[in-house]
């Protein structure tokens, strides 16, 4: 229920992606929002207001001469009461009328009157997408402050692919509650690692862990809606990648090792969530091993470089967190790795307590001492620790 309370009103144009319109207000309300949708006639010839109404539970509207408004002034009431516009689909047609100030119906008009930040979800052909009008329109719109949703590439109704396809209902969503995050990060750079490495024993085995890289991608996703540029860098992981984010994928900690001192100068924050390997095979066979009754091969292992303590030396280094994800004695262990990386903050946490899992509980470590965090799903423990952290970054010499 992350949008419980919030009022969204949800302006719909024409256009074929007007269907996944009806499941974005399907997870809207899910989610505990109030949605209030209003359409162009053009959108009507797509969806019936009948299907908008049944899932938002509220009526409708359609025109804006609608007599059911107090002074039939639809417009005016629908911004006045909503936390946020949303148009999705922003068809060119709206997004040139909404450019230019033309107010020519419901929604347009809506717009122009509007008290409340715009977001619009562009949804189009690709040659009107690129056309330079339309370019200039999304200048205009971005330079008044409006947030433009996308848009994707992909297959479109026409049946040709390229730029101006709708973003899919649940990024829409991420995005909408990414708005009413607190912007504690803005304007800040932030790299991460996420994920296990993998260390090759030959062609097809190797070293690895359990890591699934979930509290990493919360972390990221968590910068980004507070509104970090922010890159990761990620070994083998299944997870989607958050809109927004700068991905370099990387197979061993010499490779992530390689990635992150390659950017991290220029970097405000740096959070190792990375489960990196400590060790490495010293030699890797380049054909698979086989048994062939011979006896077990004796792998001598080396030492992987500390990715952490390595930015943490550099000669301005960004603000630097760590995670400690230990089986027992977690606040000496990490305590005594904070301390030997020279690190302002890290985050410890029990395996047993959250690896591989939606949930975590985790305990932060700084020069105040411990505090820990009740236990909750990883995207909103990544929210408090970014909090921590824009706090940091503001405060330096503050007691934490």
């Amino acid at each position: 229920m992350e949008l419980k309370g919030k009022r969204i009103a949800l302006g719909v144009t024409g256009g074929i992606a007007a269907y996944k319109a009806a499941e974005l207000v399907r997870l809207l309300v899910k989610q505990g929002a109030s949605v209030q949708v209003a359409m162009t006639e053009a959108a009507t010839h797509f969806v019936t207001p009948t299907t908008f109404q049944a899932l938002s539970g509220n009526r409708v509207f359609t025109d804006q001469w609608d007599s059911g408004v107090a002074n039939s002034m639809a417009h005016i009431q629908l911004s006045r009461d909503a936390d946020v516009l949303l148009i999705a689909p922003a068809s060119a047609d709206f997004l040139a009328k909404a450019a230019n100030g033309i107010a020519d119906n419901l929604l347009t008009t809506l717009t122009l009157a509007r008290d409340c930040p715009l977001l619009v979800a562009p949804a189009m052909n690709r040659q009107m997408w690129t056309n330079p009008a339309t370019q200039r329109n999304m200048a205009t719109l971005l330079g008044d402050n409006v947030t433009v949703l996308g848009p994707a590439s992909g297959e479109q109704a026409c049946g040709e692919i390229g730029d101006g396809r709708m973003l899919e209902p649940e990024e829409i969503l991420a995005e909408v509650i990414a708005h009413f995050q607190p912007k504690l990060l803005k304007g800040r750079s932030v790299l991460m690692t996420a994920g296990p490495t993998f260390e090759a024993i030959d062609p097809v085995r190797g070293i690895t862990n359990l890591s699934s890289g979930k509290m990493g991608f919360a972390i990221a996703r968590a910068a980004r809606e507070a509104g970090a540029n922010v890159t990761l860098v990620c070994g083998p992981v299944s997870q989607p990648t958050p809109r927004g984010i700068t991905r370099i994928d990387v197979t061993s900690a010499l490779e992530m090792h390689a990635e992150v001192l390659k950017r991290a100068a220029n970097q405000d924050v740096f959070i190792g969530v990375a489960a990196v390997a400590d060790y490495r095979p010293k030699i890797v066979a380049g054909q698979k091993t086989k048994k062939d009754g011979a006896p077990p091969p004796v792998i001598e292992l080396v030492q992987n470089p500390d990715i952490l303590a390595d930015v943490a030396a550099l000669p301005q280094p960004p603000l630097c967190v760590g995670f400690a994800a230990e089986t027992q004695n977690l606040a000496e262990y990490a305590e005594k790795k904070r301390r030997a990386k020279k690190i302002p903050l890290i985050v410890g946490n029990l395996i047993q307590d959250g690896f591989g899992g939606d949930d975590n509980t985790l305990i932060l470590f700084d020069d105040g001492g411990q505090q820990p965090l009740t236990p909750a799903p990883k995207l909103e423990l990544a929210r408090q620790l970014t909090a921590r952290i824009a706090f940091l970054l503001e405060n330096p010499n503050a007691p934490h």
